[in-house]
């Protein structure tokens, strides 16, 4: 299974930006699919994530009010919309494809090459 993010950008602080991450090579709608994010200098941790179904969606206490993950199966692909950005946001995202795991990245068994996400004061 290949993942290709994108929609990374620069934003100035409360703005908004939707992340993409389309896949191939594999049966998507059989993947729970997730977005982590790594800060400068900090570990990769976890975002949001989403079931194989999209019947259910988790997220990070961090961003948890102010991201929606959503899926769509017959395009292949994850979003994830990011609103009232703030500079902590600041990181490479990264979507990943589960099969039996939602807040655990090691659980995560493919993983895009992340989109750079720039949020300015």
């Amino acid at each position: 299974v290949q993942l290709q993010a994108s929609g990374g950008g620069l934003v100035q602080a409360g703005g908004s930006l939707r992340l993409s991450c389309a896949t191939s090579g594999g049966t998507f709608s059989s993947y729970g699919m997730g977005w982590f994010r790594q800060a400068p200098g900090k570990q990769r941790v976890y975002v949001a994530s989403i079931t194989w179904s999209g019947g259910s969606t988790y997220y990070a206490d961090s961003v948890k009010g102010r991201c929606t993950i959503s899926r769509d199966n017959a395009e292949n692909t994850v979003y994830l919309q990011m609103n009232s950005l703030k500079p902590e946001d600041t990181a490479v995202y990264y979507c990943a494809a589960t099969r039996n795991g939602m807040r655990d990245a090691g659980r995560y068994e493919y993983w895009g090459q992340g989109t750079e996400v720039t949020v300015s004061s």
